[in-house]
């Protein structure tokens, strides 16, 4: 049997016993009906490390667990991949930001753009970043990954634009260059993606001013939430960590 896999975010030292959160315990004990004696997996999501550890207590309320031995750190990617993306609604932004974990994204920018539907007061932009922080840890609970990509705080379209990544492509299905027809990008990779509708022509012309360069995926237009799972698959066969 696979042993569940769970994000915790304190330290976790070998040899050491820790308490583990109320989430932890009800999916564990409650959901999964394990109890004293078995093995789970714990994760900090720095330290690219993840640590074998055992249930010690296994109460409804209340569950301890002995860290037993840590294994070898995640490698670092090929190509880190920065992916900036306009908001959303609802589930199509949770699933884009999801899919883009398990593709192996670095990190993720929420935009607030033209055509952002709902425009989010500072109070529910705060919730929403709560809400995707758990969307981040769930995907890489469920992906295997031991580090977890960055989440930035949401920000004005024309404010990410004045410090972009020296290479950004701007995925437009107007562009003339294919992916496959762009020159191998170094370390790091931006991507920048419209919400629904896409951005606005004014957008990509402020885009492009600020170096982001054009690409098209293909001749077909994809929803704001395909479109980065297509765009991060392609890049990663192209010049990243897919076989």
């Amino acid at each position: 049997m696979r042993r569940p896999r769970n994000y915790f975010s304190g330290k976790l030292p070998v040899g050491g016993e820790i308490d583990l959160p109320t989430g932890i315990v009800r999916h564990l004990v409650q959901v999964l009906r394990m109890g004293e004696g078995q093995e789970i997996v714990l994760f900090n999501g720095q330290d690219g490390i993840d640590y074998r550890a055992v249930l010690t207590e296994a109460g409804k309320r209340r569950a301890r667990a002995r860290i037993l031995s840590a294994g070898n750190p995640e490698s670092l990617p090929k190509l880190q991949i920065h992916l900036a993306l306009g908001i959303s609604r609802g589930e199509r932004m949770d699933l884009a930001i999801q899919k883009a974990v398990e593709l192996g994204v670095s990190s993720i920018a929420p935009l607030v753009t033209e055509r952002t539907q709902r425009k989010l007061t500072p109070d529910r932009l705060e919730k929403k970043l709560h809400h995707w922080s758990k969307v981040i840890i769930s995907a890489c609970e469920q992906s295997g990954r031991r580090r977890l990509p960055a989440l930035h705080a949401p920000q004005d379209f024309r404010g990410w634009l004045k410090n972009p990544l020296p290479r950004t492509l701007l995925l437009d299905p107007e562009a003339r260059q294919c992916l496959r027809e762009m020159s191998r990008p170094e370390q790091h990779l931006g991507l920048l993606i419209g919400p629904e509708g896409g951005f606005s022509e004014r957008e990509k012309i402020l885009a492009k001013k600020a170096g982001c360069a054009g690409v098209r995926l293909g001749p077909r237009i994809l929803r704001t939430e395909t479109a980065p799972m297509a765009a991060i698959a392609a890049i990663q066969v192209l010049w990243g960590d897919f076989c």
